[in-house]
């Protein structure tokens, strides 16, 4: 039996939608020596190409799995693992590469569901005295920057492009056709082989070589995994929120 592991991890993870659904499953490694213990795991989100996983045992990034629930199983393999010394230890993602995913009647009768990236607490000032306006704080939020992935989604059409810039209320994005500020669209991400869909507005132009956008929502569940990606990037810091106040002054004034 030959089977195909070369598909690049990041296929399917931008397109399709991806459910933040508890799901217990079992899984066993597979080898030349055929199957290994069988293993109980519970995943943390699914998708048509595969899954996040959460288990007490160790995987590697390439590892072949066989993922069971109920009488479906598929051979898969492990596209990323979470760092043992943060949060998301214990947790691994899978891409199907032979079989139907075991999921795929929840993922049919499922919609995606997504959260506002502001706390409701922020809006209300509950965080005391010492916190300014909401933009203000938004402002002091850093900025790193990051090669990854992104897929602009606006209404039915679909644009590749690059995050190079990303904090936890925003990001800069390179695509091949950009978009006008105040724009609503919607944002597939993939940075460090993890997958983020948010819903996301133009604010403003960078002379035609990206787009500064803000987030609005997060998809349910994402929101530990863009905190994962941002500690991930600690070191790479950059100061950019002067550059957006000008920048959307200066669009402002042509405007009016």
């Amino acid at each position: 039996m030959q089977i195909n592991t070369k598909t690049s991890p990041e296929s399917g993870l931008l397109t399709g939608k991806m459910i933040h659904l508890a799901l217990p499953v079992r899984w066993s490694l597979v080898g030349q020596e055929g199957r290994g213990p069988t293993e109980v795991a519970c995943t943390y989100d699914i998708h048509p190409r595969g899954a996040r996983l959460l288990s007490a045992r160790e995987v590697h990034v390439g590892d072949l799995v066989m993922v069971e629930r109920g009488r479906n199983k598929a051979i898969c393999q492990v596209v990323w693992s979470g760092d043992p010394a943060s949060p998301l230890r214990g947790q691994f993602s899978v891409q199907c590469v032979e079989g139907k995913t075991p999921w795929d009647e929840e993922l049919r009768q499922m919609e995606e569901q997504y959260q506002p990236v502001v706390l409701d607490a922020l809006h209300r000032g509950a965080f005391g005295p010492g916190f300014g306006r909401l933009e203000d704080n938004r402002r002091r939020r850093p900025r790193f920057y990051v090669e990854g992935q992104a897929e602009v989604i606006d209404g039915a059409q679909h644009v590749e492009g690059e995050v190079q810039q990303i904090s936890e209320w925003g990001a800069r994005i390179a695509a091949s056709r950009m978009l006008r500020p105040g724009t609503d669209f919607r944002l597939m991400l993939n940075v460090f082989d993890v997958s983020l869909a948010l819903k996301a507005q133009v604010k403003y132009l960078i002379n035609n070589l990206g787009m500064g956008v803000e987030f609005h929502e997060i998809r349910r569940g994402d929101r530990p995994l863009l905190s994962y990606v941002l500690s991930k990037l600690r070191s790479r810091r950059v100061e950019e929120f002067v550059e957006v106040e000008v920048v959307t002054d200066r669009l402002a004034a042509v405007s009016s």
